[in-house]
């Protein structure tokens, strides 16, 4: 198998949906020039901002991968960008509208480069959390919680789908192994209280842990007066090595997978085939 170039996007999205997709076409654009076949985008990509009402109200109804149906205005641009810049394009998290109207669910997509959603995945673990420094999130007040582990096929191997909080989870992440994932994506807009002391050694854990490659695209900086997030979008090898990431701007962590390396880990250290749980 060849190697294959991806790209893991860090970008700071606030309120205003139309100039996030913008940052969004400019960034995916550039990693695409840059080489990447794959590219990343973060959680919350298209809107991160203070009102659960605005989200709920830019909430976009889905299908089943592979059906075509007239999307909403950010599914139709994010479809257009992947045809334009030819790549396959992970939208790492958006609002899609939730069963009872009143919740939206928090959905990652995995986009082929006709623009065709492969993969639908939407967030299994909910950040009910009190941060330090007083902040308090309540994810399951306005968010859905998924039911389903998704590995996506992809012409290099199956590619495993997880939002943020989730990376918290071994087992989730062990369970996409199981499934043949080569590549797992943790798109998320961590935040900078737990980000500085947590964020590198879990994406390297689940790395090593599962001998994959991993895909982490990141939220950065301030979104309004009382939200920041850590950034430091990431790709790490099967061996837990950081071989790409991004510093304290927005950009992309451009980085190249060799199958090759990785099948070679896992043949000198066949801890996959030595699970006894």
């Amino acid at each position: 198998m060849s190697d294959l170039v991806i790209a893991a996007v860090q970008m700071t999205s606030g309120e205003d949906v139309d100039a996030n997709l913008e940052r969004c076409r400019e960034l995916v654009r550039e990693a695409a020039t840059a080489g990447a076949l794959i590219v990343g985008l973060p959680e919350n990509f298209a809107y991160l901002g203070s009102s659960q009402d605005h989200r709920l109200a830019i909430a976009e109804e889905l299908t089943a991968p592979g059906e075509r149906h007239e999307s909403g205005p950010i599914l139709s641009a994010m479809r257009t960008l992947a045809l334009k810049a030819g790549v396959w394009l992970l939208l790492g998290g958006f609002p899609e509208r939730g069963r009872d109207g009143t919740r939206i669910r928090n959905t990652s997509l995995l986009l082929d480069p006709e623009g065709t959603i492969v993969a639908i995945y939407r967030k299994l673990h909910l950040f009910d959390v009190d941060v330090p420094g007083g902040r308090r999130f309540r994810e399951s007040e306005s968010v859905e919680p998924g039911s389903d582990v998704v590995v996506a096929a992809t012409p290099w191997g199956g590619l495993g789908l997880s939002i943020c909080y989730d990376l918290r989870f071994p087992e989730l992440y062990r369970a996409m192994a199981a499934q043949a994932a080569r590549i797992i994506a943790v798109p998320s807009a961590f935040t900078y209280e737990t980000g500085k002391d947590h964020w590198h050694v879990l994406l390297r854990a689940r790395a090593i842990e599962n001998q994959v490659y991993v895909m982490a695209p990141a939220q950065f900086g301030a979104h309004g007066p009382t939200r920041r997030s850590y950034g430091h979008a990431l790709v790490v090898d099967p061996w837990g090595a950081v071989i790409a990431e991004c510093g304290d701007q927005e950009g992309f962590a451009l980085g190249r997978l060799d199958f090759g390396y990785q099948d070679k880990v896992r043949s000198a250290l066949p801890c996959l085939g030595h699970r006894r749980l």
